[in-house]
């Protein structure tokens, strides 16, 4: 009989109540790589009862930091033991180039190690005020947290969540997405044979418009975390609203990166690949929108394009691929709408723009890297968010131009700027409204600062100490020195 994968809820792999499965697809020949139990609100609901439980009456609201640090300790190195098994997991399963799956594997466990550390260390303030008082602030665990992650960064995202919640104290309730949970269930075998308490860490398995809903609905969840798409973060703070629940959002983005004449030439070429192709271009912050000062535009272009036809597709696991398939049919067909849009709306295409047929590849989800010039600030190639290896070039002819561009979208997640002047670049950076930046690089991450951005590409920060404190609630303490008769009202 075909194993089904199952949920982990209370301490125990269990199906899904209904009984309904799923199939996960491996996106670069579209094969079933695994059945999976498909959960539904009821499932959330016995998970949100069992991390209340655990909170409240077993005792893990009270559980001394140093427990909660040698359980995470342990669990990043059982991950890192099995480094090799996950990063081919996820590969199969996310489709990416397995030196990049490598890389996110190796940062997940420098995540759970960052958190673990921080667990133990101080986390608050004393204040000398006008009364006989000694007053005091301190932080505590906000309760059950609900956590929804997306399909690029499977792990990963795992990480930056659970990390952050469970060393601050909280039990969880946790979504990946259902196109790539594989990694996740096996890291919650991890969280199991490492010791974690029954209850504490809850992982269900479903779709967003039911279990997802459940979890930013569930009157008895105190936060709800997500990374996703903006119009799916509306939704989630639409439902977080019943009780006012703590909410952390990590929406789209449609970032700049911003090219002056005076950069480094070939540095800055091989930044912008890293930008916008790394992942396919499944990233939230990809560096999607190109600004070019004029005078080295065309220059800059002709060496881009180069590069990017040298780029190799193909599945993830062969050697020397450079780029992988998109993560479905669906977001492959998404893309390519997007693609036909661009040149509906007259941008010129100069490199890339079909679907990849040849050989095996046409079994999975390939894109052609893709280049659009001669665009407009007002296209919706340029305005909205692809998530994907599509690229939209413009030009600036100043500083003052080159900011009014970058910042001429909805989002606000991201941006870079590449140039040899260093006050000119830290000028440019401060203007930028956007919550990560780069100058003279594009895209590295560090669990050390914090990640999240402005406008409409959401709500709070993770990563960092910041990314820990969005676990806790801040309670001041005041204590009476001079215990005595107040005296206030008359006896």
């Amino acid at each position: 009989m075909e194993r089904i994968e199952k949920m982990y809820i209370d301490g125990q792999w269990v199906p899904a109540l209904a009984g309904k499965t799923r199939d996960v697809i491996n996106p670069a020949d579209a094969s079933v790589l695994a059945t999976i139990a498909e959960g539904a609100a009821e499932d959330v609901q016995l998970a949100v009862a069992a991390a209340k439980r655990a909170f409240y009456e077993d005792g893990w609201m009270v559980t001394p930091p140093s427990e909660r640090a040698r359980l995470m300790f342990a669990l990043a190195d059982s991950l890192e033991k099995r480094a090799e098994e996950f990063a081919k997991l996820e590969t199969q399963n996310n489709g990416k180039a397995l030196r990049e799956a490598q890389c996110d594997v190796s940062d997940a466990v420098a995540c759970f190690r960052y958190y673990a550390g921080l667990a133990t260390k101080p986390h608050g303030q004393t204040y000398d005020v006008a009364d006989p008082m000694q007053t005091l602030v301190v932080r505590e665990p906000i309760g059950v947290c609900g956590q929804i992650v997306p399909w690029n960064y499977p792990l990963l995202m795992a990480a930056w969540k659970l990390a952050p919640a469970l060393a601050a104290g909280n039990t969880v309730v946790f979504k990946p997405s259902e196109l790539t949970p594989l990694t996740v269930i096996r890291l919650f075998e991890l969280i199991d044979v490492v010791g974690y308490p029954k209850g504490v860490a809850n992982l269900v398995l479903g779709a967003g418009d039911t279990v997802g809903h459940e979890i930013a609905a569930n009157f008895d969840i105190d936060k709800v975390a997500f990374t996703g798409g903006t119009k799916t973060g509306r939704s989630i703070m639409m439902a977080a609203t019943g009780n006012i629940k703590n909410i952390s959002l990590e929406l789209g983005g449609k970032s700049p990166n911003i090219i002056f004449a005076d950069a480094d030439f070939e540095a800055a070429v091989d930044w912008t690949l890293f930008a916008i192709f790394v992942n396919q271009g499944e990233v939230c912050s990809a560096g999607s929108r190109l600004l070019i000062e004029e005078s080295i535009h065309d220059q800059f272009l002709e060496r881009l394009v180069e590069r990017t036809k040298q780029i190799k597709v193909g599945p993830g696991l062969e050697e020397d691929v450079e780029m992988g398939p998109l993560i479905s049919e669906t977001h492959l067909n998404r893309v390519l709408d997007y693609i036909e849009l661009g040149k509906k709306e007259g941008a010129r295409l100069v490199c890339g723009g079909n679907r990849i047929l040849e050989g095996d590849l046409e079994k999975g989800y390939f894109v052609e890297p893709t280049i659009f010039i001669d665009t407009s600030p007002e296209m919706r190639i340029v305005q909205e968010e692809i998530f994907g290896p599509v690229l939209v070039v413009q030009k600036f002819k100043d500083e003052q131009e080159a900011v009014s561009l970058a910042n001429n979208t909805i989002y606000g997640l991201a941006g870079g700027v590449f140039t040899q002047d260093g006050a000119k670049g830290l000028r440019v950076i401060k203007k930028l409204r956007a919550g990560i930046t780069w100058i003279n690089a594009y895209n590295p991450t560090y669990n050390e600062a914090p990640w999240g951005g402005y406008k409409q590409s959401g709500l709070g920060r993770e990563l960092g100490t910041f990314g820990f404190e969005e676990y806790t609630e801040v309670k001041q303490i005041n204590i009476n020195l001079e215990p005595s008769p107040l005296g206030w009202f008359k006896e």
